[in-house]
């Protein structure tokens, strides 16, 4: 059985974003020689997720209003771990919500998607370098 790990890293200028890594996860599927197994993509950042949807603007900007009303950002002054200096208890709420990670099967050495199925990093506490891991498992 092969393996192959990857680090991403990402540095999203603004508190909250989306990005389409499914390109990144392409190559590094290519550079581990696996065929057949599996691929695990996970945000290594309590305030970030990887998730799996179709790459519309409008569904993104649907996932943020959503988002938003579950656990807005403001008032600050409304969630006790932001007492402790910090102002992302929403950002660790949407992360939770969202999910961590995200297993996507490899047939024939590609990513065996369903129709639109694309990866996202998602980042709902910005501007600092975070880590995405890609691992790669298989024959």
């Amino acid at each position: 059985m092969k393996t192959h790990r990857k680090e991403l890293t990402f540095h999203v200028p603004s508190r909250r974003g989306f990005v389409n890594i499914t390109p990144m996860v392409e190559t590094a599927l290519r550079e581990s020689g696996v065929r057949e197994g599996l691929c695990l993509v996970n945000a290594m950042h309590i305030t970030a997720r990887v998730f799996i949807n179709d790459d519309e603007s409008g569904l993104h900007h649907d996932y943020e209003v959503w988002l938003e009303k579950l656990a807005p950002h403001e008032p600050v002054s409304g969630y006790h771990h932001n007492r402790t200096g910090e102002d992302n208890a929403d950002a660790h709420m949407k992360r939770q919500v969202m999910g961590r990670e995200v297993v996507v099967a490899v047939t024939g050495g590609r990513l065996d998607f369903g129709p639109w199925e694309q990866i996202f990093y998602g980042e709902f506490d910005g501007r600092r370098p975070k880590r995405v891991l890609i691992k790669i498992i298989g024959e």
